[in-house]
């Protein structure tokens, strides 16, 4: 889950447009983060017995009966597996990318409560036993009632799109229809319940218990990324009309949050979805257009400028402006979208990014015991708790798999420039 500045001198910085081509050669350090992020991820799939649906774990290391990370125990988030099922696919195992995509097109089809195909936030991890998709949860002996918490069980519309992604990726893989009408219906679930008034946008999704679920109506560039992404991709082999009025709607809105005097993209609205949000960055809102965008507009490759000011932390990225500490998932994706704009990636980040193995091979969310985003996880919240921890994270190997893989995650195959070259001369 995750949403989204002075200027240095002029650096010299030359925009050169050129026909898609490949991007830098593998060097050694990106080959072997490469290696060991998709071992990691091949072992927790196969893991999992058989060949059936599938989840994974998001954050597989904690341990049952710690009251301090019970909330997450065994917990497979939407937006962590939809990762770790594209990983999978750049790593060259499909046979279990298409396991998590089955987990998918199950849950959507036998919610306990809801008929309308929506994808909730997380389930339980493991083997699916049957149609029956879990959801998560724990008994809470003092007071004797079962627990849950109310982001998991809901859905967020950036979820439900990278869901959507995942889906796309396998039909690509197997050109078995279900996984594209699968796909489908989940933009269409986007469409049906989270269309926006002006500006015109995708908003938030739904927070909260099953009778007691409430609108969140701020819009994020980063969520309107995914589903202009998905809705394009959905539409190159769909008859449905409505995708591409989809994708129109979400790539105006996100193009509109670009800022052309900092040189960067606004995060989106406050909650009465009108207000633009100006004072807070999200590092994945800066550097996501620059893979989803085919081609992007030139200026955008300005936005490198902001990223470096603005969240470098040492020698990663931070997930907020003025980081408190590295974001592995996020350092992943600028070394993604350094690919995308025919930047080159330094050794040093690629490095920064292995050193956050963990024993089991998975990748901590980050170095530091905790690093900030400034971003509460729901309107219950009572201050900013949206927090990464240090613990290995399915999301961050996935995410540092994709990168060092040279895949890209909006358009299911390797990343390629994107048309807009961006060379460096000396000042």
């Amino acid at each position: 889950m995750s949403r989204r500045w002075h200027f240095a001198t002029s650096i010299g910085l030359i925009f050169m447009t050129m026909a898609s081509t490949p991007v830098h050669a593998t060097s050694a350090a990106q080959q072997q983060l490469a290696d060991g992020t998709c071992a990691a991820l091949r072992s927790a799939a196969t893991a999992i017995p058989g060949s059936g649906p599938m989840l994974l774990p998001s954050y597989p290391s904690l341990k049952q009966g710690d009251e301090s990370t019970r909330a997450l125990q065994n917990v497979a988030f939407v937006y962590d597996n939809a990762l770790a099922g594209i990983a999978l696919t750049a790593c060259g195992e499909p046979a279990q990318a298409k396991r998590i995509a089955d987990a998918f097109v199950l849950a959507a089809a036998h919610d306990p409560t809801f008929k309308d195909g929506r994808l909730r936030n997380a389930y339980r991890g493991g083997v699916i036993d049957g149609n029956k998709v879990e959801l998560p949860g724990y008994w809470q002996s003092k007071g004797n009632y079962w627990s849950q918490d109310p982001y998991q069980v809901g859905t967020a519309t950036g979820n439900v799109a990278w869901a959507a992604l995942l889906l796309l990726t396998v039909y690509d893989n197997t050109h078995d229809r279900r996984y594209l009408d699968a796909a489908v219906a989940q933009l269409h679930w986007i469409q049906a319940h989270v269309s926006g008034t002006a500006p015109f946008a995708y908003e938030g999704g739904l927070f909260g218990y099953d009778n007691a679920q409430r609108a969140q109506h701020w819009k994020a560039t980063e969520h309107n990324i995914d589903i202009y992404a998905a809705a394009t991709w959905a539409n190159r082999d769909s008859a449905d009309a409505t995708l591409a009025q989809q994708a129109n709607v979400a790539s105006s809105f996100v193009k509109a949050m670009w800022d052309d005097e900092q040189h960067r993209f606004l995060v989106g609205t406050l909650d009465d979805g009108k207000t633009l949000s100006r004072d807070k960055s999200g590092l994945d809102a800066q550097v996501w257009p620059l893979l989803a965008f085919h081609p992007h507009p030139a200026e955008w490759n300005q936005v490198w400028m902001w990223v470096d000011a603005q969240h470098r932390s040492g020698d990663g990225y931070g997930y907020r402006r003025q980081p408190d500490g590295m974001w592995t998932e996020g350092s992943a994706q600028v070394a993604a979208a350094m690919q995308a704009s025919n930047k080159p990636v330094p050794d040093a980040l690629w490095q920064v990014i292995a050193a956050q193995r963990s024993g089991d091979g998975m990748l901590y969310a980050t170095p530091q015991p905790r690093i900030s985003t400034d971003f509460a996880i729901g309107p219950t919240s009572t201050y900013a708790d949206f927090f990464y921890y240090h613990q290995p994270h399915l999301g961050a190997t996935a995410w540092a798999a994709i990168a060092a893989k040279s895949w890209n995650p909006f358009t299911g195959g390797p990343i390629a420039n994107t048309g807009n070259t961006l060379a460096e001369s000396s000042p």
